[in-house]
This record gives structure tokens, C-alpha cells and sequence, in this order.
């Protein structure tokens, strides 16, 4: 069996502000950590962990596809597998081909965690109800619900959806697409979650809607907050990365928020933006540019 090591983590400018309050190994992807996914793939792969003189060595931020890295480990002729681009994913000290990967990505950017939540959640094969439920929920998809939940009347789920440990969800939320949300948090009266992250501790409490987005811990959106994920002419979205416009590939983005944010009643939030730890809006604040504090 061969054995494999992560490179050192590196600085990750394009995860901020995610990775100011924790190492991107360590964020929640469809309610485990990032790490955990990595290992089990490696793990499925053939591969063991290793030392310093491991024969395979991974991108410490690599979202690896099972299949892609079965190829790479079987066949010692490869030397690299890389994206598009050139980033390389994974890398062998004896082999002189290139795998080019079509499925696995580096996660560079906070919204690149979103495809990978959106992955995980499809390969997941079992879903399963720990917790009661009103007998009025309506699931068109799969559900996985935790301990101690409560989910009140008139809830729709769509799509594949992860509900953490002691949440309260309704009444009347709509939550659809690839959704995780952590443990202790509170999705409330009229909110709609489509395609987004949740950390736990985190409120939405009432008439928002939050789309293509991620939300730190302990995260408080005031009445009425409501992210905009989609362009008037329907390009993909840019986003401010080390103080350049970044192309995100990405037709709906919503925002990228840390931990401890508070906004406002009736916050209005530009598609891309990003608020920093702990800052917080205004009642009725229209947020058009990043709030870094």
C-alpha cells in the first residue's frame, strides 16, 4: 500500500473570510469537515497516511473525485494530476504522465466550498430521520435530519438536504438544492435556503432568502435579509479577492459571510460580497461593496 502525505497548508486569500476563524482542512463540507473527506477518498483509494517520505503528496485544500485518484494510484506512469489550469492536485515522486482531471478541484475560493458541498451531498448514499417531524413536511428529495430537531408545519424540502443536531426549522421555509446546515441553528417563518451553507449556531429567522451562500457560526440575519445571486444579464459573477476582481465561473453567487455576523432588518446584500467576523449592517443597509470591518 502506498503511502501519501498533505503538503503544508498554504495561505488561502481567496477562502476569506471563512478561513480567518479556522484552517480550510477544517470547514464543515456537508457537516464534516473537509479533512475527513479527503482521508476517506485517500483511504478508498489504496492510500495510507505517511511520513515525510510518502510516495504521494496532496494538495492540502484538493477536493479529490474517486475515480480520478483510483486512476492516478493505479497506474505508477503518472507523475502529476492537475486541474485545467495547472494547479496540480496531486503529485507521485516516480512518474513522468499527467492526469488531467475533469471532476477534482482545489478549493481557492470561498465559493468553490460550494460545489464541494454540492458533491459530497450527491454521493452521500444514506439519508436518515433522527428526529420527528410535523406531519405536514413535504420532501421531494433526500433529508437527513439529526438529534433533538424540530421541524414545525408547513416546511418544503427539495433537493438534498442535511440538517445538523438541535436545529429548529419553520414554520413555512422552503429550503431546496444542496443545503447543509449545522448543528443549533434556527431557519424560521417565510425563510427560503437554496444551494447554501449553514454553520452551526447560525439564525435565519424571518423572510429572508439566502442563495448560493455560505454563512459562518453564530451568524444572525435580522427580518428581511436578502441575498441577490443572480446578474441582470445573467454573466458570472466577479468578486474581490486580494483587492482584484475575481471571476467566480459561477452564474448564481450569493455572499460569503464569517463568523458572528449580525445584520440588520431589511439588509439587502449584492451578489459576491463578503462580510468580515463579527461586523454587522444597519436596518435597511444596502451592502454593494465587501464589509471587511
Amino acid at each position: 500500500m502506498a503511502a501519501f502525505r498533505f503538503l503544508p497548508a498554504e495561505e488561502t486569500p481567496g477562502c476569506l473570510p471563512l478561513t480567518l476563524t479556522r484552517a480550510l482542512a477544517e470547514f464543515p463540507v456537508a457537516n464534516l469537515p473537509l479533512r475527513s473527506h479527503q482521508l476517506a477518498v485517500l483511504r478508498a483509494a489504496g492510500l495510507a497516511e505517511g511520513a515525510g517520505t510518502a510516495e504521494v503528496e496532496i494538495h492540502p485544500g484538493a477536493w479529490l473525485d474517486p475515480t480520478e485518484l483510483a486512476t492516478f494510484v493505479a497506474d505508477a506512469s503518472f507523475g502529476l494530476m492537475a486541474q485545467a489550469d495547472g494547479m496540480v492536485l496531486a503529485r507521485r515522486r516516480n512518474g513522468a504522465r499527467e492526469l488531467r482531471a475533469v471532476q477534482s478541484f482545489v478549493i481557492a475560493y470561498a465559493w468553490d466550498l460550494l460545489r464541494a458541498n454540492a458533491e459530497a451531498m450527491t454521493a452521500r448514499q444514506c439519508y436518515a430521520m433522527e428526529s420527528g417531524a410535523h406531519a405536514s413536511l413535504y420532501v421531494d428529495g433526500r433529508l437527513q435530519v439529526g438529534k433533538g430537531v424540530k421541524i414545525l408545519p408547513g416546511v418544503v424540502i427539495e433537493g438534498d438536504v442535511i440538517i445538523g443536531d438541535h436545529c429548529k426549522i419553520g414554520p413555512n421555509c422552503y429550503i431546496r438544492g444542496s443545503t447543509s446546515i449545522g448543528d443549533r441553528c434556527h431557519v424560521g417563518q417565510a425563510v427560503e435556503l437554496k444551494n447554501s451553507i449553514l454553520l452551526s449556531g447560525t439564525n435565519v429567522g424571518h423572510l429572508s432568502y439566502v442563495g448560493d451562500s455560505v454563512l459562518g457560526e453564530k451568524v444572525n440575519f435580522g427580518a428581511g435579509t436578502i441575498t441577490s445571486n443572480l446578474r441582470h444579464d445573467g454573466a458570472a459573477h466577479r468578486s474581490l479577492v486580494e483587492g482584484r476582481l475575481t471571476d467566480t465561473g459561477r452564474r448564481k453567487l450569493g455572499t460569503i459571510v464569517g463568523d458572528g455576523v449580525h445584520t440588520g432588518v431589511h439588509t439587502s446584500i449584492y451578489p459576491g460580497r463578503k462580510l468580515w467576523p463579527k461586523t454587522t449592517t444597519l436596518p435597511g443597509a444596502i451592502v454593494a461593496k465587501d464589509i471587511l470591518s
